[in-house]
């Protein structure tokens, strides 16, 4: 086995985990919510996988012999973010979260961000991006004010008209962050968040970009890189990981065009790893509170996964989880803490296998090295044994 298909469907918890308390995130389940909202999920490519034997979900059966093997792994690392989520899954815990500022970033951070590139900024407060463009773009486009706007989550985000602030230059405002937010200041994230559009009908466009820090030790991507093997990132993977141990990427507009680039690749037949982020569960219906358009996307989605099981090689793995929860049916617009999927498929392996509750998303990690016969000293349990 040469090959594994890791995609992660961004935000699709599914239950809280038992800190959640911590968190504020009591109640909170994701797909289980969602298909209550909405009176059931129709999801038959993935239920067939399994989905439905990990947790009771409204209009999914579970089914006796699933077709792929399942479970669920918990978060060891303190968090809920994206970036903590996907570290784990590639073999990094982080002992403490990153920080957040939900008072917004005092004063000496906004002075040294101003100085450094030359304008005065706007904003400044813990925001939904699309609200805040709602509120502060007229202001923006009139005084060319960039606006910095921050979440329950480890960010600081600058948005942007694209007519205003160019994008090359909105980059460059956020590379300028990321040198300053470091040490007893480092956040996980410097997110570029640029927007089109008149008075009263601004929309974000596809041209986010994401400026990590380098992971805080070797993660699975460095190890099959190291092996001569390929990572390939599709999505928000390459800057996640701040293009450390990735061997080529691309960026995607869309779920659909993440598929779309996710089969490219699988049709090229190299060895390694192929590595997906699909954002849009995340970014256009959690944080928006949007139950039937999560509900949409995760039925969009499950009709492409018989295309992409057709593009495997017989070999080929695909794993398919996620990397926080965002559950859209509570009064939160921020990411919950909550158990992953589990769903692994292959051609050549078992199938109907259930793995449990796995103590970590590293378990995903140090399954795909031991898959790819990659030696490592990730932390996390290979289920390797479970599937061949």
């Amino acid at each position: 086995m040469n090959r594994i298909i890791l995609i992660v469907l961004d935000s699709v918890g599914v239950g809280e985990m038992p800190d959640s308390k911590l968190y504020g995130d009591e109640g909170s389940n994701t797909i289980g919510n969602i298909a209550k909202n909405v009176g059931g999920l129709k999801l038959p490519n993935m239920e067939a996988l399994g989905l439905g034997n990990i947790n009771d979900i409204q209009g999914l059966k579970k089914v006796q012999k699933s077709k792929g093997n399942y479970g669920k792994c918990a978060e060891i690392s303190k968090g809920k973010d994206t970036v903590t989520g996907h570290w784990e899954i590639s073999g990094v815990v982080l002992e403490k979260p990153l920080k957040t500022f939900p008072n917004g970033f005092p004063k000496n951070i906004i002075d040294k961000f101003e100085n450094s590139i030359g304008k005065k900024i706007i904003g400044n407060k813990v925001a939904s991006g699309t609200e805040i463009i709602k509120e502060l773009g007229d202001e923006h486009v009139r005084t060319g004010c960039p606006i910095i706007y921050t979440s329950a989550d480890s960010v600081f985000q600058i948005a942007a008209h694209e007519n205003i602030i160019p994008l090359e230059k909105l980059y460059d405002m956020c590379r300028a962050a990321r040198k300053m937010l470091t040490g007893e200041n480092t956040v996980g994230r410097i997110i570029a968040r640029p927007f089109i559009g008149k008075e009263g009908n601004y929309t974000r466009t596809s041209n986010r970009r994401d400026f990590a820090l380098d992971p805080f030790s070797k993660t699975i991507l460095e190890y099959i890189k190291e092996a001569n093997l390929n990572v390939m990132a599709v999505g928000k993977i390459e800057d996640i990981f701040n293009g450390k141990g990735v061997t080529e990427a691309v960026h995607i507009k869309n779920n659909m065009d993440g598929v779309d680039r996710t089969i490219e690749y699988m049709k090229e037949n190299k060895k390694g790893l192929i590595f997906t982020n699909l954002v849009d569960f995340d970014m256009l219906y959690g944080h928006r509170n949007d139950p039937k358009g999560y509900a949409n996307a995760l039925e969009e989605f499950d009709k492409r996964v018989p295309e992409i099981i057709d593009n495997m090689n017989y070999e080929d793995i695909l794993i398919i989880t996620a990397d926080h929860g965002c559950d859209p049916t509570t009064a939160s617009t921020d990411h919950s803490r909550e158990y992953i999927p589990l769903l692994v498929y292959g051609k050549s392996i078992k199938s109907g296998v259930d793995m449990g509750i796995r103590k970590c998303f590293c378990d995903i990690g140090k399954t795909v090295l031991d898959i790819l016969q990659v030696e490592n000293t990730i932390y996390g349990e290979s289920f390797k044994d479970k599937l061949i």
